[in-house]
């Protein structure tokens, strides 16, 4: 399985929730598979889904997703200590790790090689870590949210992309239908 089949396999579980998506491909992806305003697209800021998921999460009562890539990660370590010391059980980084820069032509990452993601969150004390594979990500991810824990889903599948248009949305619209759905969901 590749990025693109765990996000139309996810997708209807990602309906009910406010999600915010990793730039570039999976964004795109995500957008084709099933657009939903609850769906923030990152469009120009690699390595800040994480962030801006955990900020949402705090700031407000629902779940939120943020969905990243190993990628991503890597370029933002800073997110995965602050994640573990700022918990909010309303919180679920699913990272997809597919051992490449997808986005940029599936260039190698550390994550593909000796870098274990699953073992840098916990070590940056993050206390519930799930690695799994790809084909098991949709029944991760639900026990997730049942759960109402903070929780790290680091979901490992083959690298790959498929084609998919650019998402034609103004960033500006993308950002206000987002907080209007926040808004919605938490009157």
């Amino acid at each position: 399985m590749i990025r693109s089949d765990i996000l139309r396999d996810i997708a209807p579980i990602l309906s009910n929730q406010l999600v915010v998506c990793n730039i570039g491909l999976p964004s795109q992806e995500l957008h084709m598979i099933d657009d939903q305003d609850s769906n923030f697209y990152m469009l120009g800021t690699m390595g800040l889904s994480s962030s801006i998921g955990l900020g949402v999460a705090l700031a407000q009562d629902k779940t939120v997703i943020s969905i990243d890539g190993d990628g991503s990660v890597l370029t933002n370590f800073g997110t995965l200590p602050t994640i573990a010391n700022n918990v909010s059980d309303n919180f679920i980084l699913l990272i997809i790790d597919n051992g490449s820069y997808g986005s940029t032509g599936d260039q190698p990452t550390y994550a593909g090689k000796k870098t274990s993601l699953t073992a840098v969150a916990i070590a940056c004390g993050c206390e519930n870590v799930i690695e799994c594979r790809a084909e098991e990500t949709g029944s991760v991810l639900q026990a997730a949210i049942d759960s109402k824990k903070m929780t790290i889903i680091v979901s490992k599948c083959d690298s790959g992309n498929i084609k998919v248009p650019v998402i034609m949305k103004d960033p500006v619209v993308i950002r206000d239908r987002f907080m209007n759905e926040v808004e919605r969901r938490n009157t």
